[in-house]
C-alpha cells in the first residue's frame, strides 16, 4: 500500500505528503472464469449513487452518447490461466508461447495473481506452491513473448483470497492471516446469516479498508516490478447472489458514512449503492496509482455480462452486473477508468438465444465508449467447438471489436469435457480460427496506446472516518470541474480534468484545499489533513 513521506504543514490543517505507491497480485478464477449465466434475475433498478461518483457536472451518469470513431480494435488474445498446466515450468511457458505465437495473437492476458497466490516471484504476496522452484512465469513468459512481438497484460483477480482446489502459499497468505477465523481482522465477503464460502472460493470485502489497501498494493507491486503492458483486472466486484458485504467492520462503514440504521437488507437500493460506490473507488484507485507508477499502462477489467446484453444505460441498470454483482463497468468506461474493456461474453452459440445475447452485448458495450478507449468480446472457447469460437470472433470483429479467447488450457469443449487432450484441441481451434478470412488468417499488429489523460490522485486524512466525504476539482475561474468521494482508506481521484486547460486545478475537502497545475497523466496532490467530520444523516 502508498507509504507517504516528507512532511510539510500547509495550514493549520492541512498537511502535505509525497506518496510513494505499492504492490501486490492476487489470483483469478479456477476453471471458467465466469460461468455462462441463466437467463438475468429481475433486480430494481438503481438510484443515482448518494455519493457522486466523478461525473463533469454538466454530463448526465445515465445518458447514452455516440460512440466515438476510434478505429477498430485489433486486440486478438488469449487468456492464459494457472488452474492447471500451462504456466508451472519453463517448459510449459516455452510452450505456451511458441502456441500462441503460431496461433496469431497479439496479446496474452496472463494469470499473475490467482487466490491471493502470485505466478511470479516479485509480488507482494506469495508466490503459488505449485510453481517450479526459483521460477518466475510472470517474467519468464514476458521476455518470450516480447521477443515474439506478443503483448502482456498481468490478469489480477482482485477480491479472489482462497481456493479449496488449490495448494496453500503459506502462512503470509492473507486467507491465513485474515481469513473466517481472524474476528474484527477479518476481510471476508459476508453473507446475511455470516457465512463466506461461496462454492470453492473466498472473496475480500471491498468495503473493509485493510483489504481494499492489500487490494490496492498487490496490483501496484505488479506493475512496479515487471514489464507489463497492461493490466487487467478481474473479480473486481461482489460475488454471485446479491446477499454480500454483511462484515462487521464493512456494515459499521456505511452506517457511520449514510446515517443509516440497523442492518440493511440484500435489496436495499442505498445498500446496494453505497456497496457499488466502493467497487469502483477501489478500481479508481488502483487505476490511477498504476498509471501513476507507469505512465502509458493499458488498463483493463474482465468483466460481468451475464444473460441477455441491454438495449441502453437504464435497461443495464436492470442487469444482474450492476444489480446484484455491483459492478459499474459502463460507469468505468465514461469515467476514463478502463482503456480496454474485455467482456467475458461466454454464450453458447444455438442454446436459448444465447448468440442474441452475445451480439447485444457486444452493441451495448459499443454504444458507451467515450473516446479512444478499445472494447472486446472474450469468448467461452471452453464451452463451444472451434467453428463457434471462430464465428462469434468473427461477429465480434465485424461490429468493430476486438476479440480474446478463454482459455488457452481449455481451447474446445472437448478439451473441457476432457474428450479431448489439450494438444488436440488447440491444433482444431488453430485451423478454425487461421483459415482463410478468419480473425487470425492474417498477422495482425496491436499498437493501441493510452489515451493522454490529465488525472489527480490525492488522499485525505486525519479524520476519524475518511472514507465516503465529499472532493471537489475547480478550475482557476472557480468553475467546477468534477466531484467525486473519498474510499474507505481516504484516497480520491480524478481520471481527467484536461477542461481545466494550462491553469491550476484546485482540490476541495471539507474545508482544506490545495492549488497546483496538472501535467500530463496522473498529478499526485499532497494530502489534506481534516480535523474532524460531522456527519448529518448522509451529509457532511
Amino acid at each position: 500500500m502508498p507509504r507517504f513521506r516528507s512532511r510539510l504543514l500547509l495550514t493549520a490543517s492541512c498537511l502535505l505528503l509525497s506518496s510513494a505507491a505499492s504492490q501486490e497480485t492476487a489470483p483469478a478464477a479456477p476453471v471458467p472464469v465466469q460461468v455462462p449465466a441463466l437467463p438475468p434475475e429481475s433486480a430494481p433498478s438503481q438510484p443515482v449513487p448518494s455519493v457522486p461518483v466523478q461525473v463533469a457536472p454538466t454530463e448526465s451518469a445515465a445518458a447514452d452518447p455516440a460512440p466515438s470513431a476510434a478505429p477498430n480494435s485489433k486486440l486478438r488474445g488469449l487468456w492464459m490461466d494457472a488452474f492447471g498446466p500451462g504456466l508451472k515450468t519453463p517448459e510449459q511457458v516455452q510452450q505456451a508461447v511458441d502456441d500462441a505465437a503460431a496461433l496469431g495473437v497479439n496479446a496474452l492476458f496472463v494469470q499473475a495473481i490467482r487466490r491471493a497466490d502470485c505466478l511470479c516471484r516479485l509480488g507482494s504476496v506469495p508466490p503459488a506452491a505449485d510453481i517450479a522452484p526459483n521460477f518466475d512465469p510472470l517474467a519468464q513468459i514476458i521476455k518470450l513473448a516480447h521477443a515474439r512481438g506478443i503483448r502482456v497484460l498481468a490478469w489480477y483477480s482482485v477480491t479472489g483470497a482462497w481456493n479449496v482446489t488449490l495448494p496453500s502459499a503459506g502462512k503470509t497468505q492473507v486467507f491465513a492471516q485474515h481469513g473466517p477465523d481472524a474476528g474484527r481482522t477479518s476481510w471476508l465477503a459476508r453473507r446475511s446469516d455470516g457465512t463466506w464460502r461461496d462454492n470453492s472460493d473466498a472473496w475480500l470485502d471491498p468495503g473493509i479498508p485493510g483489504a481494499a489497501d492489500y487490494m490496492a498494493t498487490s496490483a501496484l507491486n505488479l506493475v512496479k516490478h515487471y514489464d507489463l503492458d497492461g493490466l487487467q483486472l478481474d473479480r473486481i466486484r461482489y460475488p454471485d447472489g446479491g446477499d454480500w458485504g454483511y462484515s462487521p467492520v464493512t456494515l459499521a462503514r456505511y452506517r457511520s458514512e449514510t446515517g443509516q440504521k440497523g442492518t440493511p437488507a440484500p435489496g436495499d437500493v442505498h445498500w446496494k449503492t453505497w456497496k457499488r460506490d466502493q467497487v469502483t473507488a477501489l478500481t479508481r484507485r488502483i487505476v490511477l496509482e498504476s498509471r501513476a507508477l507507469k505512465p502509458g499502462l493499458l488498463i483493463s477489467a474482465a468483466t460481468i455480462v451475464y444473460g441477455d446484453g441491454p438495449a441502453d444505460r437504464a435497461a443495464f441498470q436492470n442487469t444482474r452486473t450492476y444489480a446484484e454483482v455491483l459492478q459499474d463497468w459502463p460507469g468505468w468506461m465514461q469515467e476514463g477508468l478502463l482503456d480496454v474493456n474485455v467482456m467475458m461474453n461466454y454464450k453458447r452459440d444455438g442454446v436459448n438465444g444465447q448468440e442474441v445475447w452475445f451480439d447485444h452485448w457486444n452493441a451495448f458495450a459499443d454504444s458507451v465508449r467515450l473516446g479512444d478507449e478499445e472494447v472486446a468480446a472474450g469468448t467461452a472457447m471452453y464451452l463451444n467447438a472451434p467453428g463457434v469460437t471462430a464465428a462469434q470472433a468473427a461477429r465480434a470483429t465485424v461490429q468493430g471489436l476486438g476479440w480474446v479467447g478463454y482459455s488457452y488450457r481449455t481451447p474446445t469443449a472437448g478439451v473441457y469435457s476432457t474428450a479431448q487432450t489439450q494438444p488436440q484441441g488447440f491444433s482444431a481451434l488453430q485451423s478454425a480460427l487461421t483459415a482463410p478470412g478468419a480473425v487470425l488468417g492474417q498477422p495482425l499488429a496491436w499498437n493501441m496506446a493510452a489515451p493522454v489523460r490529465h488525472g489527480v490522485l490525492g488522499r485525505v486524512v486525519g479524520a476519524v472516518q475518511v472514507g465516503g466525504l465529499r472532493v471537489s476539482a475547480y478550475d482557476a475561474a472557480g468553475t467546477l470541474l468534477a466531484t467525486t468521494a473519498t474510499d474507505a482508506n481516504g484516497y480520491y481521484g480524478f481520471t481527467d480534468l484536461s477542461q481545466a486547460g494550462s491553469g491550476k486545478v484546485e482540490i476541495r475537502a471539507l474545508d482544506q484545499r490545495w492549488a497546483q497545475a496538472l501535467g500530463t497523466g496522473v498529478t499526485r496532490f499532497p494530502n489534506l489533513l481534516v480535523r474532524a467530520v460531522v456527519r448529518v444523516g448522509s451529509g457532511q
